[in-house]
């Protein structure tokens, strides 16, 4: 077993994240990046689960640290609030509205742009060209991480993942299942997406090819399913109510009712 490099650090120094962009999914979101803290503790050496995640040994291992940020460090939207507050003019209330109003959101609003897609050929264009431009011209959040949309077809059926966490388009379809935050969701996704398919009921032609996207700490994707035969005579409010959670997510597909 690779030895673990030697601690650095100990409880009570100053640390300032790396400032770097590796290729790939990493583990440190952009916005910690640059941000100070302080170590709490060393929690042991572990291998690098960036390159488990990859299906490498992850040597090797590499210390754990936990580190305390105050939230108005990291967050400017935090510090300026608290500054709203302080000065009566934004309400705690008004807050925990706007909180309410983000847990409460669900797959419809995703389902209205799959539908509009489907019923207007110039809008899907510029749906797959800049995803969180077209939300806004439906009068929906453009959203706070880039969003790609992937069109499925006739050749290729599009899964999406977050095999180091559950980052997610959650202002489009609430939030995540739990089993899109599993460990064996995560992992057997990339490896074997066909079986995972399977298991949710989809079964795929043997030459239709599948194409597995890692969602990033700044980028989300959105799955466009196609358009199931016989609805086209259908209003963009009937097709909208078709599509499910699931996929939009990749791992069904839609289906008219019988």
């Amino acid at each position: 077993m690779s030895e673990a490099p030697r601690a650095r650090f100990k409880a009570g120094d100053r640390v300032a994240v790396r400032v770097a962009e590796p290729p790939g999914h990493v583990r440190t979101p952009f916005y910690i990046r640059g941000k100070r803290g302080i170590v709490e503790r060393l929690c042991g050496s572990f291998a690098n689960p960036e390159e488990l995640a990859y299906g490498r040994d992850g040597l090797p291992r590499q210390p754990l640290y936990r580190v305390r940020f105050r939230q108005c460090e990291v967050w400017l939207e935090i510090a300026v609030r608290e500054l709203l507050q302080d000065k009566g003019i934004l309400s705690a209330d008004a807050v925990r509205r706007q909180v309410e109003n983000m847990d409460n959101r669900t797959p419809q609003v995703g389902a209205r742009v799959v539908a509009r897609a489907w019923v207007d050929a110039a809008f899907k264009q510029r749906l797959l060209a800049d995803g969180n431009a077209a939300l806004v011209e439906l009068g929906i959040d453009r959203g706070p991480y880039t969003l790609v949309v992937v069109e499925n077809d006739a050749n290729t059926h599009n899964l999406v993942v977050c095999t180091l966490c559950s980052c997610y388009p959650r202002w489009l379809l609430g939030l995540p299942p739990d089993w899109y935050k599993s460990r064996e969701y995560r992992s057997r996704a990339v490896h074997e997406p066909r079986a995972v398919l399977r298991e949710f009921g989809t079964e795929l032609a043997p030459g239709r090819d599948i194409r597995v996207h890692d969602s990033t700490a700044d980028m989300r994707y959105l799955v466009l399913p196609r358009r199931p035969a016989g609805t086209e005579d259908w209003s963009e409010e009937a097709l909208a109510a078709l599509v499910g959670r699931d996929a939009m997510i990749g791992v069904t597909e839609v289906t008219p009712p019988a």
